[in-house]
């Protein structure tokens, strides 16, 4: 197995008394695009700086590209902070190309590579125009482009969706996509669980500075109840009766026939189910199953009135 690209363990940052994150372990494999997830103040932004040695753990481990420090290997990570910041007089062109000679291109080299993502992300006829012209979406796009424009082999964004407009936030998970297609690792940090869902192949769940779950989309759904919505005739006491029912909840009850959800336990077979109503002699003309979506998963983990029982089911997964 390869070594992972970033190493996690046991990092623990205190400012006094408060624990900003708390004794938090993972690792991330190269071409991985590895989504972290939480709140608002729930440690993302303090762990990316920690990976980034911006600032420096209380205590544990951390290991960037095999090196201890990421200073080292900085040129070949991209880096976009949370806090955007562009030079308000300098051109879009000479912004990128500015921070790719940061990053050990020779000038031409750099001005070249500026030009070339301007025209291919539509920015093109706006290479000479000074940052405080461009408008928001204009602006982040530059400084994305600053960020990738070395080609580091890995990219570290933090709340990239943040302030873009649905356009543009798709013309970001494209570029992401192509980033990781090119072998690139990724990780992003955010709290819209669109982009997350759509984007990760592994993601962690991370609330008040600790890991709640880490892992794929279908292994954080198998820690959930499966959910069936059936549209019947039958009523509540006639879909009950046919067992291995956890909770039942109406849905519509326009018209002749009423649609259901349906959360079954645990160990319960919705096919199985399924044969028992018809069995039963029960006409159902909708039979959908519905796996948890990414945002139920992060309101059961993250959210202030979590699930006792489902946190420690999903601990005992990630361990």
């Amino acid at each position: 197995m390869s070594d992972p690209v970033i190493l996690l363990e046991n990092v623990v940052k205190r400012y006094g008394s408060f624990t900003a994150v708390d004794n938090l372990s993972f690792q991330i494999a190269p071409g991985e695009i590895f989504g972290f997830l939480g709140p608002n103040g729930a440690g993302k932004t303090t762990s990316l700086r920690m990976m980034l040695d911006i600032i420096q753990p209380t205590s544990g481990r951390i290991l960037v590209l095999g090196s201890q420090s990421a200073i080292p290997v900085r040129r070949r990570i991209g880096y976009l902070p949370e806090e955007r910041g562009l030079y308000k007089k300098m051109k879009a062109l000479d912004s990128i190309a500015y921070f790719a000679q940061l990053r050990g291109l020779s000038r031409a080299d750099a001005r070249r590579r500026a030009q070339t993502l301007l025209d291919e992300f539509g920015l093109g006829e706006f290479a000479r125009s000074k940052c405080e012209a461009l408008s928001k979406g204009m602006a982040q796009k530059v400084q994305l482009l600053s960020t990738i424009a070395h080609e580091p082999e890995l990219l570290i964004l933090d709340e990239p969706f943040s302030g873009l407009d649905p356009i543009n936030q798709q013309t970001l998970e494209d570029l992401i996509r192509n980033q990781r297609a090119a072998g690139r690792t990724i990780i992003f940090s955010t709290h819209v669980m669109q982009h997350a869902e759509r984007l990760c192949d592994r993601f962690m769940i991370i609330a008040h500075g600790e890991k709640r779950f880490e892992g794929t989309m279908s292994e954080a759904r198998s820690a959930f109840a499966q959910r069936l919505h059936i549209r019947t005739t039958a009523t509540l006491d006639e879909l009950t009766a046919l067992g291995g029912v956890e909770k039942i909840r109406i849905e519509d009850n326009s018209g002749e026939e009423t649609t259901y959800e349906i959360e079954l336990e645990e160990s319960a077979d919705p096919q199985a189910f399924l044969q028992r109503a018809i069995a039963a002699g029960i006409a159902i003309t909708r039979f959908e199953q519905a796996g948890a979506t990414l945002h139920d998963i992060f309101v059961a983990l993250a959210g202030d009135d979590e699930d006792d029982e489902l946190r420690a089911a999903f601990r005992e997964t990630a361990a």
